[in-house]
């Protein structure tokens, strides 16, 4: 009996900690995901910004191999 009370603890801590661990990934996704819109608005203001009307926007600046 105390060996299944001991089993049982473990898999409460092994969910637990799974738990937290999934918790933290999907946090970790949604910031990188965040920094990756707040990168791409500030290159994009640069961009409008560094526009001197003379040259295509750089989009459709880039040589293509």
């Amino acid at each position: 009996a105390e060996q299944r009370q001991v089993l049982a603890a473990d898999e409460r801590k092994r969910e637990f900690h799974e738990e937290k661990r999934n918790e933290f990934e999907s946090y970790a996704e949604e910031e990188h995901d965040e920094q990756d819109e707040r990168t791409r608005e500030s290159t994009e203001q640069w961009r409008e910004f560094h526009y001197d009307g003379m040259h295509p926007p750089q989009e459709y600046n880039r040589h293509t191999i």
